[in-house]
């Protein structure tokens, strides 16, 4: 497996961006940079490129709303061109709260947008003219606008034609989409014992439709990662994240991290974390959050039984594993771990 990481941070990101070149050197292969309705990610990904050498660079994700395939297009080639070849496009619906609320769209056909923006960003990094005309009409046709546009391919030769394109998903549908066209997909609050049931059916259909030309799917997941005989306790700092997605991340009946949460099994504990988050007790919703789960999604306790949870996340056809180091020397860890995967 690979080793992968999100790069977290609070306030200042330059502070944790300037800690990759660190983990670079400790073994780490891929760098994952979010940006739900905070910094972008483009400008630190193009940061982390002058910084290090050979880490992958990922967007984890960019939402296919609030950018044109066009623009995409046009980020996709620039990161690649000035990391040297080493830029990862995660792509995503992101939910409704950060469209509709911070982007001020509407959030509609999430299958279908992010189908045509990955075969626009295929054709586009080959270089080939920018035409759709299913969601998006690209150019518009006539009769909207001036009249004025025609089909245009990217001025600059990119770097590579493949930059890899993954997605975000966790619903059937889109997990089903992501196995047959994306390079990769990026599961969230990933379970490896229970990936199979709820997963299973969709990435088998998917691959039975993925175009011999696309590798084989990768797939990246894991959590926060503390090596130690004592370390159990560690697990409690997870609650919030595990918590704040369950419960609040969406309305009700509008959340998907409470449906998987559902679909772990975990119904009850799924309605009690949302109805007290939402309710204004956030600490009384993360003592719900089932401790199974937490031990099962992350990477906390001695270095045999570490070893065991990596083995159950490659079982679970997990390609690049992501660690989240609790540690007083994260590029330790990471070395540590990288033994292990290798």
């Amino acid at each position: 497996m690979k080793l992968s990481m999100p790069l977290i941070y609070a306030g200042n990101p330059r502070e944790s961006a300037d800690q990759v070149a660190g983990l670079e050197k400790a073994g780490l292969d891929t760098i994952w940079v979010a940006e739900p309705y905070g910094f972008d990610s483009p400008t630190l990904m193009g940061y982390l490129a002058a910084k290090t050498e050979t880490v992958e660079i990922g967007a984890g994700i960019l939402n296919v709303y609030s950018r044109t395939p066009g623009a995409l297009l046009q980020t996709a080639a620039g990161l690649d061109n000035v990391s040297g070849g080493r830029a990862v496009i995660g792509l995503g619906a992101s939910g409704p709260q950060v469209i509709e609320g911070f982007h001020g769209l509407p959030y509609d056909k999430p299958l279908g947008r992010t189908r045509e923006i990955i075969d626009l960003l295929r054709r586009g990094l080959r270089r080939e003219a920018l035409v759709s005309d299913g969601i998006y009409k690209i150019p518009l046709p006539e009769g909207q606008g001036l009249g004025l546009g025609k089909p245009l391919k990217l001025l600059n030769r990119p770097e590579r034609a493949d930059v890899p394109l993954w997605v975000a998903a966790l619903g059937n549908k889109n997990v089903e989409m992501t196995a047959e066209v994306a390079d990769g997909w990026l599961p969230f609050l990933f379970n490896p014992e229970k990936a199979k049931d709820v997963w299973g059916d969709a990435l088998a259909a998917g691959r039975a439709k993925r175009s011999a030309d696309l590798k084989p799917l990768e797939i990246s997941a894991g959590g926060m990662v503390a090596i130690g005989e004592d370390v159990k306790g560690m697990l409690d700092f997870m609650r919030p994240m595990y918590a704040l997605y369950v419960g609040g991340m969406g309305a009700r009946g509008k959340n998907f991290y409470n449906e998987l949460a559902c679909q772990y099994g975990y119904e009850q504990e799924a309605k009690e974390i949302q109805d007290l988050y939402l309710g204004g007790n956030k600490r009384d919703a993360e003592a719900k959050v089932p401790l199974e789960w937490l031990e099962a999604g992350n990477l906390v306790g001695p270095a045999s039984y570490v070893k065991e949870r990596i083995a159950a996340f490659q079982e679970a056809g997990v390609t690049s594993l992501q660690v989240s180091p609790a540690s007083d020397d994260p590029a330790a860890t990471v070395a540590q771990v990288k033994e292990w995967v290798s």
